[in-house]
Protein backbone atom coordinates (compact mmCIF):
# COMPACT_ATOMS: atom_id res chain seq x y z
CA UNK A 1 0.00 0.00 0.00
CA UNK A 2 1.43 3.36 -0.99
CA UNK A 3 -1.10 5.65 0.71
CA UNK A 4 -1.27 7.32 4.14
CA UNK A 5 -0.66 5.15 7.20
CA UNK A 6 -2.82 7.03 9.72
CA UNK A 7 -5.41 4.34 10.58
CA UNK A 8 -3.01 1.42 10.99
CA UNK A 9 0.05 3.09 12.42
CA UNK A 10 -1.54 5.28 15.05
CA UNK A 11 -3.22 2.29 16.70
CA UNK A 12 0.26 1.35 17.94
CA UNK A 13 0.47 4.77 19.53
CA UNK A 14 4.23 5.29 19.07
CA UNK A 15 6.52 6.63 16.39
CA UNK A 16 8.51 3.39 16.60
CA UNK A 17 5.40 1.41 15.67
CA UNK A 18 4.78 3.78 12.79
CA UNK A 19 8.32 3.35 11.42
CA UNK A 20 8.09 -0.43 11.87
CA UNK A 21 4.87 -0.38 9.81
CA UNK A 22 6.50 1.84 7.18
CA UNK A 23 9.45 -0.55 6.93
CA UNK A 24 7.18 -3.62 6.66
CA UNK A 25 5.14 -2.02 3.87
CA UNK A 26 7.82 -0.18 1.92
CA UNK A 27 11.22 -1.58 3.02
CA UNK A 28 11.65 -4.03 0.15
CA UNK A 29 10.72 -1.49 -2.53
CA UNK A 30 12.95 1.11 -0.90
CA UNK A 31 15.92 -1.27 -0.76
CA UNK A 32 15.43 -2.35 -4.39
CA UNK A 33 15.27 1.29 -5.52
CA UNK A 34 18.36 2.29 -3.54
CA UNK A 35 20.26 -0.75 -4.85
CA UNK A 36 19.41 0.20 -8.44
CA UNK A 37 20.65 3.75 -7.91
CA UNK A 38 23.83 2.89 -6.01
CA UNK A 39 24.70 -0.47 -7.57
CA UNK A 40 25.79 -1.68 -4.14
CA UNK A 41 23.64 -3.58 -1.64
CA UNK A 42 25.56 -2.46 1.47
CA UNK A 43 25.38 1.19 0.46
CA UNK A 44 21.69 0.76 -0.35
CA UNK A 45 21.05 -0.67 3.12
CA UNK A 46 22.74 2.40 4.64
CA UNK A 47 20.52 4.64 2.51
CA UNK A 48 17.38 2.77 3.63
CA UNK A 49 18.44 3.13 7.26
CA UNK A 50 19.06 6.86 6.86
CA UNK A 51 15.73 7.25 5.04
CA UNK A 52 13.90 5.58 7.93
CA UNK A 53 15.70 7.81 10.44
CA UNK A 54 14.50 10.85 8.51
CA UNK A 55 11.00 9.38 8.42
CA UNK A 56 11.16 8.87 12.20
CA UNK A 57 12.17 12.52 12.63
CA UNK A 58 9.31 13.68 10.38
CA UNK A 59 6.46 11.30 11.23
CA UNK A 60 3.96 14.10 10.57
CA UNK A 61 4.68 13.70 6.84
CA UNK A 62 3.74 10.02 7.03
CA UNK A 63 0.40 10.56 8.73
CA UNK A 64 -0.89 13.84 7.28
CA UNK A 65 -2.76 12.06 4.46
CA UNK A 66 -1.14 14.24 1.78
CA UNK A 67 0.49 12.34 -1.05
CA UNK A 68 2.06 8.91 -1.20
CA UNK A 69 4.18 7.62 1.66
CA UNK A 70 6.20 5.46 -0.73
CA UNK A 71 6.74 8.39 -3.06
CA UNK A 72 8.02 10.50 -0.16
CA UNK A 73 10.37 7.71 0.99
CA UNK A 74 11.77 7.17 -2.52
CA UNK A 75 12.34 10.89 -2.93
CA UNK A 76 14.19 11.05 0.39
CA UNK A 77 16.33 8.04 -0.59
CA UNK A 78 17.17 9.58 -3.97
CA UNK A 79 18.16 12.86 -2.28
CA UNK A 80 20.39 11.02 0.19
CA UNK A 81 22.15 9.18 -2.65
CA UNK A 82 22.58 12.40 -4.64
CA UNK A 83 23.98 14.19 -1.59
CA UNK A 84 26.44 11.34 -0.99
CA UNK A 85 27.67 11.44 -4.58
CA UNK A 86 28.05 15.21 -4.48
CA UNK A 87 29.93 15.05 -1.18
CA UNK A 88 32.21 12.37 -2.59
CA UNK A 89 32.86 14.41 -5.73
CA UNK A 90 33.56 17.56 -3.70
CA UNK A 91 36.03 15.85 -1.35
CA UNK A 92 39.66 16.53 -2.29
CA UNK A 93 41.30 13.47 -3.86
CA UNK A 94 43.57 11.43 -1.65
CA UNK A 95 47.18 11.46 -2.83
CA UNK A 96 49.04 8.16 -2.94
CA UNK A 97 52.68 7.77 -3.92
CA UNK A 98 54.53 10.58 -5.59
CA UNK A 99 53.25 14.15 -5.51
CA UNK A 100 54.58 14.58 -9.06
CA UNK A 101 51.68 12.57 -10.49
CA UNK A 102 48.57 13.20 -8.34
CA UNK A 103 45.43 11.22 -9.19
CA UNK A 104 42.73 13.01 -11.16
CA UNK A 105 39.25 12.97 -9.66
CA UNK A 106 36.40 13.47 -12.13
CA UNK A 107 33.11 15.19 -11.38
CA UNK A 108 30.47 12.51 -10.81
CA UNK A 109 27.48 14.86 -10.71
CA UNK A 110 26.66 14.49 -14.42
CA UNK A 111 26.98 10.70 -14.19
CA UNK A 112 24.58 10.62 -11.22
CA UNK A 113 22.05 12.81 -13.01
CA UNK A 114 22.36 10.71 -16.18
CA UNK A 115 21.87 7.49 -14.21
CA UNK A 116 18.80 8.91 -12.51
CA UNK A 117 17.46 10.07 -15.90
CA UNK A 118 17.89 6.61 -17.42
CA UNK A 119 16.32 4.93 -14.38
CA UNK A 120 13.37 7.31 -14.59
CA UNK A 121 12.97 6.53 -18.28
CA UNK A 122 13.18 2.77 -17.61
CA UNK A 123 10.44 3.13 -15.00
CA UNK A 124 8.16 4.39 -17.78
CA UNK A 125 8.54 1.11 -19.71
CA UNK A 126 6.44 -1.99 -19.14
CA UNK A 127 7.99 -4.55 -16.76
CA UNK A 128 8.51 -6.98 -19.67
CA UNK A 129 10.45 -4.42 -21.72
CA UNK A 130 12.43 -3.23 -18.70
CA UNK A 131 13.41 -6.82 -17.79
CA UNK A 132 14.71 -7.52 -21.29
CA UNK A 133 16.83 -4.33 -21.36
CA UNK A 134 18.16 -5.02 -17.88
CA UNK A 135 19.32 -8.50 -18.88
CA UNK A 136 20.76 -7.49 -22.27
CA UNK A 137 22.46 -4.18 -21.48
CA UNK A 138 23.04 -3.96 -17.74
CA UNK A 139 23.84 -7.60 -17.06
CA UNK A 140 25.37 -7.98 -20.55
CA UNK A 141 23.69 -11.29 -21.29
CA UNK A 142 23.24 -12.63 -24.80
CA UNK A 143 19.81 -12.96 -26.42
CA UNK A 144 19.85 -16.72 -25.70
CA UNK A 145 20.87 -16.21 -22.07
CA UNK A 146 18.20 -13.55 -21.63
CA UNK A 147 15.56 -15.80 -23.18
CA UNK A 148 16.58 -18.64 -20.86
CA UNK A 149 16.67 -16.37 -17.80
CA UNK A 150 13.23 -14.83 -18.50
CA UNK A 151 11.65 -18.04 -19.79
CA UNK A 152 10.63 -16.59 -23.16
CA UNK A 153 11.64 -17.36 -26.78
CA UNK A 154 14.70 -15.61 -28.23
CA UNK A 155 12.50 -13.96 -30.87
CA UNK A 156 10.40 -12.40 -28.11
CA UNK A 157 13.58 -11.06 -26.49
CA UNK A 158 14.58 -9.40 -29.79
CA UNK A 159 11.11 -7.98 -30.35
CA UNK A 160 10.77 -6.62 -26.82
CA UNK A 161 14.24 -5.07 -26.90
CA UNK A 162 13.43 -3.39 -30.23
CA UNK A 163 10.22 -1.82 -28.94
CA UNK A 164 11.73 -0.98 -25.54
CA UNK A 165 14.63 0.91 -27.15
CA UNK A 166 12.19 2.68 -29.46
CA UNK A 167 10.16 3.77 -26.43
CA UNK A 168 13.32 4.99 -24.66
CA UNK A 169 14.31 7.04 -27.71
CA UNK A 170 10.89 8.69 -27.63
CA UNK A 171 11.29 9.50 -23.92
CA UNK A 172 14.64 11.18 -24.54
CA UNK A 173 13.63 13.02 -27.73
CA UNK A 174 10.32 14.38 -26.40
CA UNK A 175 12.06 15.87 -23.36
CA UNK A 176 10.04 13.75 -20.93
CA UNK A 177 13.08 12.02 -19.51
CA UNK A 178 15.68 14.72 -19.96
CA UNK A 179 17.60 16.13 -17.04
CA UNK A 180 18.55 19.72 -16.34
CA UNK A 181 22.12 18.91 -17.33
CA UNK A 182 20.95 17.53 -20.67
CA UNK A 183 18.87 20.61 -21.41
CA UNK A 184 21.81 22.87 -20.56
CA UNK A 185 24.31 21.11 -22.77
CA UNK A 186 21.91 20.00 -25.50
CA UNK A 187 23.39 16.50 -25.40
CA UNK A 188 21.50 13.25 -24.77
CA UNK A 189 22.05 11.69 -21.34
CA UNK A 190 24.97 9.27 -21.17
CA UNK A 191 23.26 5.94 -20.62
CA UNK A 192 25.17 3.29 -18.69
CA UNK A 193 26.78 0.41 -20.56
CA UNK A 194 25.40 -0.65 -23.91
CA UNK A 195 22.36 1.63 -23.74
CA UNK A 196 24.57 4.63 -24.55
CA UNK A 197 25.20 3.40 -28.08
CA UNK A 198 21.76 1.90 -28.69
CA UNK A 199 19.48 4.69 -27.46
CA UNK A 200 21.50 7.67 -28.72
Amino acid sequence: MAGPLWPRARRGGTDEALIRTVYEEHGNALLAYATRLTGDRATAEDVVQETLIRAWRHTEVLVNGKGSVRGWLLTVARNIITDRYRAKAARPPEVFGSAAAPPVEGDHADAVVDTMTVLGALDRLSPEHRDVLTELYYRRRSVAETADRLGIPAGTVKSRSHYALKALREVFTDGGGGSAGDRRSGRPPQQPGGLREVVA
